[in-house]
């Protein structure tokens, strides 16, 4: 399925001129008038089987899934042997985690129309989900067939990606990126090509293979301190960590921004010859590391832009539901490992990683 920002507001066509509402309130992020604006639309023009497919993809981005598969019936109502109710029903089911039924309702419509592109995008994203790489990629090269679209060049790169098949992948994302009419597209797609890039560093390995913390690096960029078997390290071998890290590569912070009272910060900015500060410096040429030993939404931590220009910020056990930090203990959702500095120094120096093109010196 494509979604809504995939399509131009204003054009000449009729059909399309009738969408340019919904299209604008979408894209203006007033989703509740853009669903009302598609509701009527699909009531008053039933034909018109674009607006059905755009209120569906409203939906799905809501995680609105039983509402989709409702909407996916009456589309089938006013729409009757038409293939594309039975492919949003397929959809819906899929995203309810109905993977075998979702497969053989878009088998029913492929069945009524096997030339319709959006049939087997939704095949190849439901065998996906499901694992079955080799028949996602077979259903995604005959939509591309069908239907030439930087959507399907998109998915076909996180299936190759999930195939640990890197390069390809790559090379898909990049076909996305180029064929991208807006922004957010071109953005999506240049972000998976760096994701992709990290993963390449474990060549031979598949992403559902890697340990957790060496997913989370792939995934974020955040420089992983720990993940090696053995005893788990506490906090203060965690900060021990950075200090030498920091020797290693030779940064040089000017302060250490503390951002809770744990005394083991004083002992790393001794290591780091720095002082201790509870705020950012306003020292534009300042280089601090913001230092938490877990984030909890306080003030003082929602002060700190997301991403430094300068310095790092480093969070002892980082929450996998917050933005991730710059460097990481541990991650809350997984067991403790022992610190591993030799990764720590690759990920730090990865060319797609969070800290490249950092000033930390």
């Amino acid at each position: 399925m494509f979604t809504t920002d995939q399509f131009r507001v204003f054009t000449g066509a009729p059909s399309e001129r009738l969408l340019s509402r919904p299209r604008r309130l979408l894209q203006e992020g007033r989703a509740a008038e853009a669903e009302t604006a598609y509701q009527s639309l699909t009531s008053t023009h039933p034909e018109l089987r674009q607006a059905w497919i755009e209120y569906f993809e409203l939906l799905r981005q809501a995680r609105r899934h039983d509402a989709a598969l409702a909407l996916a019936e009456r589309a089938a109502e006013h729409l009757g042997d038409d293939a594309l109710p039975a492919a949003l029903r397929g959809a819906a089911l899929v995203e309810l985690g109905r993977f075998r039924e979702g497969l053989a309702a878009l088998d029913d419509a492929a069945r009524r129309d096997p030339d319709l592109g959006m049939v087997w995008h939704e095949a190849g994203y439901a065998a996906w989900r499901l694992g079955e790489l080799s028949r996602a990629l077979m259903a995604l090269d005959r939509a591309f067939a069908l239907e030439p679209h930087g959507g399907t060049l998109h998915l076909r790169g996180k299936v190759l990606r999930q195939a640990g098949r890197y390069l390809a992948a790559e090379v898909s994302f990049e076909g996305a990126a180029q064929a991208a009419e807006f922004a957010v597209q071109r953005e999506a797609a240049e972000r998976e090509v760096r994701v992709t890039r990290r993963y390449a560093a474990f060549p031979g390995s598949r992403p559902d293979t890697l340990p957790p913390l060496r997913r989370w690096f792939a995934d974020t960029g955040a420089v992983p301190l720990t993940g090696h078997q053995g005893e788990p390290a506490d906090e203060r071998a965690m900060a021990s960590a950075i200090a030498v890290l920091a020797r290693d590569l030779d940064w040089r912070f000017s302060v250490l921004v503390a951002l809770d009272a744990w005394e083991g910060w004083y002992d790393l900015a001794r290591a780091l010859g720095v002082p201790v500060a509870a705020k950012l410096p306003a020292d534009p040429k300042a280089i601090p590391l913001v230092a938490s030993r877990q984030l909890t939404g306080r003030p003082s931590e929602t002060d700190i832009p997301a991403t430094l220009q300068r310095g790092a910020r480093v969070v002892l056990r980082q929450d996998a539901t917050h933005p991730p930090a710059d460097l990481i203990g541990h991650l809350t959702t997984t067991p403790p490992r022992a610190i591993d500095p030799a990764f720590a120094v690759e990920a730090a120096q990865h060319p797609e990683g969070r800290l490249h093109n950092r000033v930390l010196a």
